[in-house]
């Protein structure tokens, strides 16, 4: 998606639980605001006349607005974006959920250069990495991808012990088998997974 030419340099802000947020001002939007997700960030578009007071207003409506929409779409099977923090976070807490707490990353972040996996573990410096492929992916998917890596912090291979404890995620087979059809699809040169969705711009008029 192109930015307006017109539009201002974007302005940092952060929400209350560390999320990023990027307030866009442009000149050619005149009465509309609009949020939508871009590249793990919430992006909340206003008019560049509007004033500080506005803005703070504006940011506080739409990004409720946008977490109620992300849990509609959680509710369907679709996923939010998420930032590394977010990430993190969430491994943790699907390792206490599934592995008893036993598997502890020291880091978890999103790359762009595994092209031939979803995702990888380095049991000796405790890092994992996801396929940032996985993010217009339903949630239950990216979920099994991080058991799966989490696992792997306590078992290198692929033995019948790795897969007893992945396997307390419910989900496993029902993931494996939508990677295994993303993989059939993209080999070709199929759509794998319509993201359309995930970047609509729902707009609201300021004056409501």
């Amino acid at each position: 998606m192109t930015r307006p030419s017109a539009s201002t340099a974007d302005v940092p802000h952060i929400t209350d639980d560390g999320a990023p947020v990027v307030v866009r001002r442009s000149a050619r939007r005149r009465r509309t605001v609009a949020a939508f997700w871009e590249d793990g960030n919430a992006v909340i578009a206003i008019p560049a006349s509007f004033s500080k007071s506005q803005e703070r207003e504006w940011v506080r409506r739409m990004l409720a607005k946008l977490h109620k929409q992300g849990e509609r779409q959680a509710g369907s099977g679709r996923r939010r974006p998420a930032t590394d923090q977010a990430l993190a976070k969430h491994a943790e807490h699907l390792s206490q959920t599934y592995l008893g707490g036993r598997a502890v990353p020291t880091s978890v972040r999103w790359v762009s250069n595994q092209n031939s996996r979803w995702g990888s573990a380095t049991p000796a410096d405790g890092t994992i990495r996801l396929s940032n492929k996985l993010q217009h992916m339903p949630q239950w998917v990216i979920d099994y991808v991080l058991v799966h890596e989490l696992t792997h912090l306590l078992v290198a291979g692929h033995n019948a012990e790795f897969w007893t404890l992945v396997e307390a995620y419910p989900e496993t087979q029902r993931a494996k088998a939508f990677l295994e059809g993303v993989a059939f699809a993209t080999s070709r040169g199929l759509p794998a997974v319509p993201d359309a969705e995930d970047h609509a711009e729902p707009a609201w008029n300021a004056a409501d």
